[in-house]
């Protein structure tokens, strides 16, 4: 059936107007001023902004860590992001040592397969780098349409890649057109100190972040884009934090190179302190990289302000606080690494972004959805609101005040990290490729509705933008 959204004021990542939006077989096929199609049905948007459907580019749904399992799956998961304003998730997908890569694949479709209730697609961890991951690589990204891929420089024993991978990854991705992200943490100097304070007897949350402190996340930020220079590759660094590693960012791409930035919501409003709650709440909040002392948060949106972080990401990593955070009671080491974020990301960045002139509406559009799409290989069939592109469409209300709860939000767990947090703009109604996911705030879409995404390749520099932000 035909839609018509009338009266709303139409935010793309350029531009922003008032004009009607006609949808028809899950694309928007026209827009304009006074539109008239018989037979529609009209969706009245007046008083609110008419976003593209939020792009997700960090998540860990149904996700194995720590001897325990993230509680969102792919149902809960991206129903919260739904009600969040996002209709595009990207998660990861984790790999073993020895089998082939496709076997990890097939894993992550097994888990997704008749779950998600808006489009999703994966990232691919690279452990290791042999003959047999070379030769699967190139139809990774041909038959499966997978154009990224994560290597992890943290997590010793567990995740962590040796230079040598994350270098030849680099390396492989360049000639094939996939887009190379990294977890940077020195993965050995934090096992040194977490193995030191625990002989020290030092085993509350608050050691998470003292292990783990903002230069180690720098060194490592400043490595991984000297290697890609080397490389002449293109690097996307995850969940950035801290001052240390956004300067490297900015140094690596003053020099050129080809280097992206995401941060996370929890890191632009919340910090370490957090980790110093009382009666070991401060578990909630153990997630790597840790949360930082609150001088870093002005420089994160500064860094948003002004390109040299480019998306935002919330590395949705939901434990519940109960049963699977206090895996850890004993030892910071063995909590459960992650938060639930999904749901709140857009208000987050809206309310304490664009209310606060930090960024701009425009702005606002570009981290939440446009440039991920960019990166990732799937603009403009999704990130923005044009003739041709997927009907991915969040209706929004800017004057709405919510109070932040896990006793109203949707994701399947027992605790909110922005519990108590006021905010200004929320979703109303949320469409996925021209159908109702969330409509007057209640969910009306259906599990395995959503479709498994294959995407480009990684785009040029100059399709990307990348020369007019580095002149900014």
């Amino acid at each position: 059936m035909k839609k018509l959204i009338k009266n709303g004021t139409i935010v793309t990542a350029a531009d922003t107007y008032a004009a009607d939006i006609l949808i028809e077989n899950e694309k928007i096929t026209a827009i304009g001023k006074n539109l008239n199609a018989d037979g529609a049905e009209m969706i009245d948007a007046a008083g609110a902004y008419v976003f593209p459907g939020g792009i997700d580019p960090h998540t860990h749904l149904e996700m194995p860590f720590g001897g325990t399992v993230t509680k969102d799956d792919f149902e809960t998961g991206t129903i919260a992001a739904a009600f969040g304003g996002t209709t595009t998730v990207i998660d990861f997908c984790l790999t073993d040592k020895g089998k082939p890569l496709k076997n990890a694949i097939q894993t992550w479709h097994n888990k997704s397969k008749d779950k998600a209730v808006i489009d999703y697609g994966f990232h691919l961890m690279i452990s290791e780098m042999n003959e047999q991951v070379l030769q699967e690589i190139p139809s990774v990204i041909e038959e499966e349409g997978i154009s990224s891929f994560k290597v992890f420089m943290a997590y010793k024993h567990v995740f962590q890649a040796d230079d040598e991978t994350l270098f030849r990854t680099l390396i492989t991705s360049k000639e094939h057109g996939a887009l190379v992200m990294v977890h940077a943490e020195n993965g050995d100097v934090i096992d040194y100190l977490t193995k030191k304070a625990l002989e020290e007897g030092n085993t509350e949350p608050i050691y998470h972040a003292l292990t783990r402190p903002p230069e180690i996340e720098g060194e490592a930020t400043g490595r991984a884009a000297q290697l890609a220079g080397l490389a002449n590759s293109q690097l996307y660094v995850v969940h950035v934090s801290c001052q240390d590693a956004v300067e490297r960012i900015i140094e690596a791409r003053n020099k050129g190179f080809d280097i992206w930035g995401e941060t996370c919501p929890q890191y632009l409003v919340l910090d370490q302190s957090y980790l110093e709650k009382p009666n070991f709440e401060g578990a909630k909040y153990v997630w790597s990289p840790p949360l930082r002392e609150k001088r870093h948060q002005e420089v994160l949106w500064n860094a948003l302000k002004n390109g040299q972080l480019q998306t935002i990401g919330s590395d949705q990593c939901s434990f519940d606080f109960k049963g699977q955070k206090d895996l850890g009671k004993d030892d910071f080491t063995k909590i459960p690494n992650g938060g639930p974020i999904i749901e709140d990301r857009m208000s987050i960045l809206f309310s304490e972004g664009v209310k606060k002139g930090r960024i701009s509406l425009n702005q606002f559009v570009d981290i939440t959805s446009t440039r991920s799409a960019k990166l990732f290989g799937l603009f403009p069939q999704k990130g923005t609101i044009a003739i041709g592109s997927d009907a991915d469409i969040v209706i929004f209300d800017p004057a709405i005040e919510r109070t932040i709860s896990a006793e109203t939000h949707h994701m399947a767990v027992d605790y909110n990290a922005f519990e108590g947090m006021k905010v200004t703009g929320e979703p109303v109604s949320v469409l996925s490729k021209g159908k109702f996911v969330i409509r007057e705030k209640q969910f009306v879409g259906e599990p395995g509705s959503g479709q498994f995404l294959k995407r480009a390749k990684y785009g040029s520099a100059e399709t990307l933008g990348k020369k007019e932000e580095l002149s900014v």
